[in-house]
């Protein structure tokens, strides 16, 4: 996994876990409702989804343990429609799922064989990763939404080598998408504005 470890990966987890679920408690029913820069999403659409992004992974866990194919979604609709149908829940069951789910996903993953870690899965965009990127994976989710409840999280809050990762990644995604150029002139210091990108997670 390049400059970062499983092991990385993992810490960066559990961290963004605990930065994510507390602003989650600490957030009113009502706070809960407003909404996020995130298009049309509120509060309680970032708790669903971080917490269907936990059964969703855990799905892909239980491919690397057992051999069986079990994708994260079983079609393009299903991670939508499943957002919306758990963001109307009352704010209390939320909460309760989303702590439940993440405790869950930890537990899966302290029970996975130590050669199971290398089993092949596949994400939501179709990309074959070895399953010792699923913690990576789930670090992105928590750490990235927890800013995006705007409880006072910031970037500047998550660890430095997580935020090097992360800006690695997404450079090199939006790269891929028409924006290498840009990206160089900018980084590279020849190019005094950055460009203008769109949303990568």
């Amino acid at each position: 996994m390049s400059a970062r470890s499983r092991t990385d990966a993992r810490t960066w987890m559990d961290r963004g876990t605990e930065l994510f679920l507390g602003a989650v408690d600490r957030l009113t029913d009502e706070e809960l409702a407003a909404p996020t820069a995130l298009d049309g999403w509120t509060r309680r659409h970032v708790v669903a989804h971080v917490h269907g992004n936990a059964e969703a992974l855990r799905r892909l866990l239980d491919w690397a343990a057992t051999g069986v194919e079990n994708r994260m979604y079983a079609g393009p609709r299903q991670r939508a429609e499943e957002i919306e149908a758990l963001a109307a829940l009352p704010a209390g069951e939320l909460r309760t799922l989303v702590h439940r789910s993440a405790r869950a996903l930890a537990e899966d993953m302290d029970a996975l064989p130590e050669d199971a870690w290398r089993s092949p899965v596949v994400t939501a965009q179709g990309r074959t990763v070895p399953a010792e990127e699923i913690p990576w994976m789930r670090a992105r989710e928590v750490n990235v939404h927890a800013v995006d409840l705007g409880d006072g999280v910031a970037f500047a809050d998550l660890p430095e080598g997580f935020n090097a990762a992360l800006a690695a990644e997404a450079a090199s995604r939006h790269a891929t998408r028409g924006d290498a150029a840009a990206l160089a002139a900018w980084l590279t210091g020849r190019s005094p504005k950055a460009p203008t990108l769109g949303p990568w997670l």
